[in-house]
């Protein structure tokens, strides 16, 4: 009867220890891919931040392009719109398709752009364009590299989330969906190769 007894309470605080590791771990990686998702955020808001600026140089080049302009504009607010609902709640499905369906607009916008820039030679050559250039660019790698790592960090929250025995314990944790991936278009794999004919 004692050997019982002991042999069951061994085991109830064997689960009551793995229950608690369970949701602590769902908890460290909810933090690591929040914590990815503030990494996208500030250079996504850096990238916004350069957008007016851009905007701002190119006007006085370009004033007859005045809706390729109002494009980009547009297309910025809405993506800074889709960034602030995102933050509220990282991994969100909506929220992400969101961000990602404004990001894709935003970087066809500023393609747009590009191509209107390419026809004046005196805006490209501009110290103030030249710059504000090169740091969207650089803003652009970072959030590259700031959207892997949320995707990672989601990746492995999600496997670890709908690994057994987490998946028994998950909903009663309020860690009952996946969290979403971000995932932008790539303006380069869009445009097709150029066809070499002899």
């Amino acid at each position: 009867m004692n050997i019982t007894a002991i042999i069951v309470a061994v085991i109830i605080v064997v689960l009551i220890f793995v229950v608690i590791r369970i949701y602590n771990q769902l908890v460290t990686l909810k933090n690591r891919f929040q914590n990815a998702f503030a990494q996208i955020d500030v250079q996504l808001k850096r990238r916004y931040d350069l957008i007016p600026n851009l905007v701002e140089t190119a006007k006085a080049y370009l004033s007859h392009e005045r809706e390729t302009l109002e494009a980009v504009t547009n297309a910025r607010n809405q993506a800074a719109s889709a960034l602030k609902n995102a933050n509220d709640n990282p991994g969100n499905s909506g929220a992400m398709a969101q961000l990602a369906g404004a990001e894709g607009a935003l970087g066809s916008a500023l393609g747009r752009l590009n191509v209107v820039m390419e026809a004046y030679p005196d805006l490209k050559a501009n110290q103030n364009m030249m710059q504000l250039s090169e740091e969207l660019t650089s803003t652009e790698n970072k959030v590259a590299f700031a959207r892997q790592s949320f995707n990672d960090s989601v990746m492995q929250y999600n496997t670890y989330r709908q690994s057994f025995p987490t998946v028994v314990f998950a909903g009663m944790f309020g860690h009952g969906t996946n969290a979403s991936l971000l995932e932008f278009e790539d303006r380069e794999q869009i445009q097709q190769a150029p066809q070499v004919k002899f």
